[in-house]
């Protein structure tokens, strides 16, 4: 990880402090993601937890731009039929995002124009206060999600002065051969580094015991965990994970960790360079 020690969290700054750090670049990191039920292993801020971290990570290896606080807030979309189906539940089944029949309590989304409104705001704070690139750390991995970062960042890119970018707080190979799924091997194993981390506040987030033990498998509409083909058009036909979140561990993690800020570098890197920094 990096060295930088100064401080980067934008609410821990004072005025002068944040006049000096954007005169040196004037960068943010703004990190967000929703509130959202990761089954009964994990807390509910996976998503932000990630994002918040990677984004830090990102700066500090920057050396330079400083992070702003991370923003509690992300949008889902219903299932349709053939996606409903392909998690273990009857095709007319009303599910909204991971909040399955049995969860055992609601994730917190909001509708894509409330979201788009929530990031929106924040996105135009920052621009006013004169930050000319603002780089969008995302944390959840929802189609929508997606989307409605994306078209933010044409829109302000395109209507402002200030260069704003996005992507998500994941590594690159899995965004693209879409291996990562939802409180899975890989947000289990994340989440396991990310405990231990000095600004988690928390060193038993992740509690494996609350899953059943082996052998018995675990099956997407019980537990809403579901691995990657879960999510496809073509999912296992037993529905079980397999990409098992009782073998996470902390040093895969830390891998994946790395790669995901990594990624952010380069988008920040990209992100400067068009606004001529």
């Amino acid at each position: 990880m990096a060295t930088d020690r100064r401080e980067i969290r934008y609410e821990w700054l004072r005025p002068d402090e944040l006049v000096a750090e954007r005169a040196r670049c004037p960068l943010v990191f703004l990190p967000v993601g929703p509130l959202e039920y990761h089954g009964p292993h994990l807390p509910l801020g996976v998503d932000a937890i990630n994002a918040g971290r990677v984004a830090r990570e990102a700066c500090r290896a920057l050396g330079k731009g400083v992070v702003y606080p991370t923003v509690h807030a992300g949008t889902e979309r219903e299932r349709e039929p053939w996606q409903a189906e392909g998690l273990g539940f009857p095709r007319d089944t009303w599910i909204v995002g991971m909040d399955f029949p049995n969860a055992r309590w609601r994730s917190h989304y909001a509708p894509e124009h409330v979201f788009a409104l929530v990031l929106a705001n924040d996105i135009e704070g920052l621009v006013a206060q004169g930050y000319k690139v603002v780089a969008v750390v995302n944390g959840h991995g929802a189609v929508s999600q997606q989307e409605t970062i994306r078209r933010l960042c044409v829109h302000y890119s395109h209507n402002t002065k200030t260069v704003v970018t996005g992507d998500l707080a994941f590594p690159g190979n899995l965004d693209l051969v879409k291996l990562a799924g939802h409180a899975d091997l890989y947000e289990t194993s994340l989440m396991l580094h990310h405990q231990g981390a000095e600004e988690t506040g928390r060193r038993d987030a992740v509690d494996l015991s609350m899953l059943p033990e082996r052998p018995t498998p675990i099956r997407y509409p019980e537990f809403s965990i579901v691995d990657g083909p879960g999510f496809s058009r073509n999912p296992p036909a037993d529905r079980i994970v397999h990409a098992d979140p009782r073998d996470a561990t902390r040093e895969f993690g830390a891998k994946l960790l790395d790669e995901a800020v990594a990624k952010i570098l380069a988008m920040a890197d990209k992100a400067l360079q068009a606004a001529g920094i």
